[in-house]
């Protein structure tokens, strides 16, 4: 149960976001861009607002301007955001910024602190975090983009694909294998990049589904002799790995608070359309049986979903050691991306042509959905993190005659009873 002093917080919280957010999804164009003068006039005051009710950057520590919130709050709050596009920007806690905030607060220097991360708390500047490659996607064992050290400096060389907000931001972070002789664990080192360092090229922006060609915000990147002093590492040599995993088990679990809202967001819209819209005999659609089933199963899905996601935020609040998460987290990203397309598909179906056109979000949420599956890790790959865990659990039996057989079971019960009861034929037990 939610506290009455948070509960009171998460209300005006929904206000704001409802009355003074929003909107700005209809009338501004891109969060990351801190350049847009037009855009920082409108929402500065409003994220001063934020900062007065110390709701800024909630998921960081009172030292870093936080309030140190646990997960649960968090995923409360963030359930809100997810319903607005400006939402998290407004309230400093909008990806990748979040993420690399985090891993910056843990790992950086004093000075890298100074360089980057204070301007990035304060909402001054955005940065990108530059990990998949073009040939490899998501898997760092087949990353080619590598950094060699040379006297005082490091030289790093490679492609990067689908750097989001690379085109806005300030800094890059990015992996680099540094011993190519050494697993993944061991082999990659994470750097800090200027976007203005000699030799970063973003070779095109990529954009989702429909949107315009140049206008996206994923940069194709590839550095080419970048030249960077020695203390340009975040972190320990060959470390990278493990930030990358502590970075990023965060950011799906905050992925999918704010994919709660967004669903949310989808199945409010198609009830509101079930009770408007009206068909033959003046009869609602929300009389129709194939509705009523499709607003049964997203509620059902609904609330399925932001259980799991709460109760992967109490496991990660609790757990004595992250990787005792590690199922969790897995099955909130593989729920995360049908849950969230399903009741967007649904929704549009039940709004017709109107749900298909662009005067809808259905399309751009369904697209949304896709990019969830891929993000922070394909589906397919946390589907087989979450079976081997849960298969941990599990010991080999006799396999020919496994524990649930029932002549098996039944002999054992009555050499454990004795011969009190008759035998029951199989077929009855």
């Amino acid at each position: 149960m939610t506290d009455p002093a948070f509960a009171a917080e998460l209300a005006w919280v929904e206000e704001f976001v409802r009355e003074e957010v929003e909107p700005l999804d209809l009338l501004l164009a891109e969060p990351a861009d801190k350049d847009d003068v037009a855009a920082a006039r409108i929402v500065r005051p409003l994220q001063d607002e934020v900062r007065k009710r110390g709701l800024w950057a909630a998921h960081l520590g009172p030292e870093l301007g936080g309030q140190g919130y646990g997960q649960v709050k968090l995923a409360l709050l963030n359930e809100i955001l997810g319903r607005s596009y400006w939402a998290p920007t407004v309230f400093g806690s909008q990806p990748p910024d979040s993420g690399n905030s985090e891993i910056l607060a843990h790992y950086g220097t004093p000075e890298q602190k100074r360089l980057y991360l204070e301007p990035l708390l304060a909402g001054e500047i955005s940065s990108a975090y530059s990990m998949t490659e073009p040939h490899a996607g998501a898997d760092p064992s087949l990353f080619t983009t590598g950094a060699v050290s040379d006297g005082d400096e490091w030289v790093l060389n490679g492609e990067k694909w689908f750097t989001t907000n690379a085109r806005y931001a300030r800094f890059l972070v990015v992996l680099a294998v540094t011993e190519p002789g050494k697993d993944v664990h061991a082999g990659m080192s994470m750097f800090l990049v200027p976007t203005d360092t000699p030799g970063v090229n973003i070779v095109r922006n990529v954009g989702l589904g429909t949107e315009p060609a140049g206008h996206g915000t994923h940069g194709y990147v590839r550095y080419t002799d970048v030249r960077l002093p020695l203390d340009a590492m975040l972190g320990e040599r060959g470390a990278a790995f493990g930030i990358a995993q502590a970075r990023l088990a965060g950011g799906r679990l905050h992925h999918a608070m704010r994919t709660v809202g967004l669903v949310r967001q989808a199945f409010d819209m198609m009830c509101e359309r079930a009770v408007s819209r009206r068909v033959r005999d003046g009869a609602a659609l929300a009389a129709m049986q194939t509705t009523q089933e499709r607003i049964a199963d997203s509620w059902v899905e609904l609330e399925q979903f932001r259980l799991l996601v709460l109760q992967t935020a109490w496991q990660m609040d609790n757990a004595s050691d992250p990787r005792h998460v590690r199922k969790h987290i897995a099955a909130v990203k593989i729920a995360m991306p049908k849950v969230l397309h399903d009741v967007a598909q649904r929704a549009l179906h039940l709004h017709g042509s109107l749900g298909v056109s662009n005067e809808m979000p259905f399309a751009t949420m369904m697209v949304w959905a896709e990019v969830m599956g891929l993000a922070d890790g394909p589906t397919e790959v946390h589907r087989g993190t979450l079976a081997r865990e849960v298969l941990r659990d599990y010991a080999p039996v006799d396999p020919v005659w496994p524990s649930g057989h029932l002549p098996t079971r039944l002999s054992a019960a009555r050499e454990r009873f004795g011969q009190a009861l008759p035998a029951p034929a199989i077929g009855d037990v």
